[in-house]
């Protein structure tokens, strides 16, 4: 019995060492087999791999387009059932009702973006240039593009110059205002986040709208367009006064000339939490917004505040919304799906593909699908009976109860708990409005100065009638000086007293080694005389 066992332990050991040879012949021959297969094949697998990643990384779709015969994809409409403007204006609209189909080479929201950031082809053109002082001081820049100079109309000029016998200048450096009988649209472009008039995207659309014979104007940001901020504030993506004073100026100006608002990103954002916060009252005809961020998603109360999709169910007026579903900056979980198709007025077009405000398409990439599709609505729009018409209110004054206390200035109070409250400012009724040439320099023309601040002074009274800023005599620089400390002073003045009590302490603790220093100086030297004055007479 004990031999059989040994001759079994002895078994099981030959076996189990013939095994560990086995495995380790099999691995040396797998490492050897690896060896024979050339280095380039490794670097081929390794580039296949990189691109795949690098294809779902950045989110590609080329492959999804060659499948579908590069067809594209078609539009979303999500719309009230009973909406008017969608049977009476979008449902005449080709554009919106046929298919996007991306450059081939573009296909990627990232590359799109990037690619519109960075080249984004924009028609070559100069703006004529409007100074616009707003009530509280601050200074923008409204940017304009004439769709006719007299009987031409754009493609005329552009012909023109084309044919060598007008220049470039003599069209886009017009000297002749828009009268106050002109009946032509005039539309407004809010452009987006850090973005002006010289942006390759806002290029495309104002000059594609001006080819219909529109007039265009940008409304720059505070402190964009190469306009230094004149006013202690800043904007951002709830600040609608801007956008307020500049509609309410345009109509007051032109009031025979339909009024239509384009929105871009944080601008569409903008204008529909404004267009939510007037109703009725707003004199615009109709408006789009592209590429709305929506719901800024942070979840404090000043984005949400500022946030437009609360604001959207409050729109009455024709509003058409662009989104693109692959959009890397405003995400698709922010569209407002549910609250665009309880509003009868508002219709929202959404795609698979586009980017950010990108939406490129053809072979080369020269133009913009939304451009096209909101320069086919806002025409269809216009020859309709649909367009709004303002309401006559008997405070104009007054907002929407839903507007936020984050509208009634732009300084904020923060307390302990996170809560953010608006805190006023002081605010000055004083307009000034100029009016210079741009090309790649500002420069200031008189005559049309004189013509621009003669019409802001109808519209608002007791106005400053210069163009540039008084010279920096002594005594007004004092008056700048008190002035900025009264303000500051009155805008402390309103916090609450602990902000007070903290801002008394830090001046205490930043400036007593100075002071410290000094009064130990004055009052050593006082002590100093006295010991020696008791010393003489002992």
């Amino acid at each position: 019995m004990l031999a059989v066992l040994l001759s079994m332990s002895f078994s099981e050991e030959s076996s189990s060492s013939s095994s560990s040879s086995l495995n380790g012949d099999a691995y040396a021959l797998l490492f050897n087999a690896l060896r024979l297969i050339p280095i380039s094949h490794y670097l081929l697998a390794l580039s296949l791999l990189f691109v795949i990643v690098i294809y779902n990384f950045l989110e590609f779709h080329f492959v999804e387009d060659l499948f579908s015969g590069f067809r594209g994809s078609p539009v979303r409409l999500t719309f009230n059932s009973s909406s008017p403007i969608y049977d009476g204006v979008v449902s005449k609209c080709k554009i919106v009702h046929g298919r996007y189909l991306v450059t081939p080479w573009l296909s990627s929201p990232h590359i799109q973006t990037a690619f519109l950031h960075f080249f984004g082809r924009p028609p070559c053109f100069s703006y004529r240039r409007q100074l616009f002082r707003l009530s509280d001081g601050g200074m923008i820049a409204l940017d304009w593009l004439m769709g006719s100079t007299g009987n031409y109309t754009v493609i005329d000029k552009v012909l023109a110059i084309l044919d060598n016998s007008a220049g470039p200048g003599d069209f886009f450096h017009a000297n002749n205002f828009i009268s106050k009988d002109d009946t032509t649209p005039i539309a407004i472009v809010i452009p987006g986040l850090t973005s002006d008039s010289a942006a390759s995207y806002i290029r495309h659309l104002v000059f594609n709208t001006a080819k219909r014979g529109w007039n265009v104007v940008v409304s720059n940001h505070r402190g964009l367009g190469g306009v230094s901020i004149t006013s202690d504030c800043f904007y951002n993506a709830g600040w609608t006064e801007d956008a307020r004073e500049v509609i309410e100026y345009l109509h007051h100006e032109y009031p025979k000339a339909p009024l239509f608002a384009i929105g871009t990103s944080i601008g569409a954002n903008i204008l529909v939490k404004y267009l939510g916060e007037e109703g009725e009252k707003t004199p615009v005809a109709g408006a789009a917004a592209i590429c709305s961020p929506w719901d800024l998603l942070t979840v404090d109360t000043y984005y949400r505040n500022c946030s437009s999709s609360t604001y959207v169910g409050n729109v009455s007026i024709p509003l058409l919304c662009i989104s693109s579903l692959d959009d890397p900056v405003c995400t698709v979980e922010a569209i407002p799906l549910d609250e665009c198709r309880a509003n009868k007025n508002v219709v929202l077009a959404t795609t698979w593909h586009g980017g950010h405000l990108a939406f490129f398409e053809g072979i080369t990439a020269a133009g913009m699908w939304w451009v096209r599709a909101v320069n086919e609505y806002l025409g269809v729009l216009h020859s309709s009976p649909y367009m709004h018409v303002q309401k006559k209110v008997q405070e104009p004054g007054l907002h929407l109860s839903t507007e936020s206390s984050i509208d009634q200035g732009p300084y904020l109070n923060v307390s302990e708990d996170g809560m953010v409250a608006a805190v006023g400012n002081e605010q000055t009724r004083n307009s000034i409005v100029g009016d210079h040439q741009t090309n790649s320099e500002m420069v200031l023309d008189t005559e049309q100065d004189e013509q621009l601040t003669g019409a802001k002074s109808d519209a608002v009274p007791n106005t400053d009638r210069t163009c540039e800023p008084p010279a920096n005599t002594p005594d007004t620089e004092l008056r700048n000086l008190t002035a900025s400390v009264t303000s500051c002073w009155n805008q402390l003045s309103q916090r609450n007293k602990r902000s007070m009590w903290l801002l008394a302490y830090v001046a205490i603790i930043t400036t007593w080694p100075l002071v410290g220093s000094a009064l130990r100086f004055i009052f050593g030297k006082k002590r100093k005389n006295v010991l020696s004055a008791t010393l003489t007479k002992r």
